[in-house]
Parts: C-alpha cells; sequence; structure tokens
C-alpha cells in the first residue's frame, strides 16, 4: 500500500504541527550534510521555528558562506561598519515592534478582550495578575481616603480654633463697651463751683 500524497498547508493541531516541525527539520540538516559531503558543496542552513527559536548548520565556516552569498546578491559587506550601524538599529527597531505588540496583547488581555486562544494557564495566570492589580488600586485608595480625611481634619480644627479666637476677641470688646462709667464730678469742683457762685450774690 503506498503512502497517501501529503497536502501542503498549515497543520492545526499545535502538538502535531510541532512534532512534525522537529521530524522536517532534522530531515532537512541531514539532507544538507549529505549533499555537502557527496557533492562537494558549501551549504549553510538557517531555521527560525514559529517561537523563533534558531537552528542553523554549516558545512564550513557560516559567516565565510555568509558574506560570499552576500557578495553574489549585491548586499553589503557586514564588516562594514556603517552597515553593522544599519544592522543595529534595524535590529533594535524589529525588538522594539514586537515588545510593543506584546504590551498591546497584554493590556488587551487585561481589559478581557481577545482571550479566547488563551489556554488555562495563560487565564490563571491573568487572573492572578488581576487580582493584584485590584489590590493595588484598593490599597493606594484606601492610603488616599487617609490622607484627605486628614488634611480635612486639620482645616476643621484650624476653622474651629480661629472661631475660638474671634469670640474671645469680641467678647472682651463688648465689655469694655458695656462697662459703667463714674459720671459724679471729685469733691474739689464742687467747692470751687461753689465758691464762684457766692461771689456774684
Amino acid at each position: 500500500m503506498g503512502r497517501g500524497k501529503v497536502v501542503l498547508k498549515r497543520i492545526e493541531n499545535s502538538i502535531s504541527r510541532q512534532v512534525t516541525f522537529s521530524k522536517r527539520r532534522s530531515g532537512l540538516i541531514k539532507k544538507a550534510f549529505e549533499l555537502s559531503i557527496l557533492c562537494e558543496a558549501e551549504v549553510a542552513l538557517l531555521i527560525f521555528s514559529s517561537s523563533g527559536k534558531f537552528y542553523q548548520f554549516a558545512s564550513h565556516d557560516i559567516d565565510r558562506t555568509t558574506a560570499k552569498y552576500r557578495r553574489e546578491v549585491g548586499l553589503p559587506d557586514s564588516n562594514n561598519p556603517h552597515f553593522r550601524t544599519m544592522e543595529f538599529w534595524r535590529s533594535e527597531i524589529e525588538e522594539l515592534k514586537r515588545s510593543i505588540n506584546t504590551l498591546e496583547a497584554r493590556l488587551k488581555h487585561l481589559s478581557g478582550e481577545d482571550i479566547l486562544a488563551l489556554g488555562m494557564k495563560e487565564l490563571k495566570q491573568l487572573e492572578r495578575q488581576l487580582k493584584t492589580g485590584v489590590e493595588r488600586v484598593r490599597s493606594r485608595k484606601h492610603k488616599q481616603l487617609q490622607e484627605e480625611n486628614a488634611c480635612l481634619q486639620k482645616r476643621l480644627n484650624e476653622l474651629q480654633d480661629g472661631n475660638t479666637s474671634s469670640r474671645s476677641v469680641l467678647g472682651e470688646n463688648a465689655c469694655n463697651i458695656f462697662q459703667p462709667r463714674n459720671f459724679l464730678p471729685d469733691e474739689g469742683g464742687l467747692l470751687n463751683e461753689a465758691e464762684n457762685v457766692s461771689r456774684f450774690i
């Protein structure tokens, strides 16, 4: 019984996809090694998995092989300092883009969006993060309420002290205003008035 024809399309099952990747990667590296031995070919093989893991095979020095490839296709020399600077910044930009995408995805998850593709492990981790975040928010809210309450209490005490001082000043002024005065003249004054009157009589 012959082997069935393989349909070339993406394998939906992640476990089957990983198993197929491992088998085919090993087979590809084996074929590259055989080609370099049997035909004296200079072979360089670079493989990146869907998760970004890197695999390589080189029959000779891989830097020499890649430099030869760059010359053949007209790419700038990797030993050129200007090229290295460009490559560095290009790599930095790509890394920043990946970081931004990761952060945006996490932000959506924290907002309850795009969580259908998350597994049980990711969902539990997300739940723990949300619980921790809620506890921190509540703690900060409680602390801020305490600070505002302390400020209001301080202000109230200042107003009460000012009110008490104002009442004391008003009380003293009222006592001075309504204090009885002695309108009777002194005896010496009465005698002098009597003498002046007797002179005219």
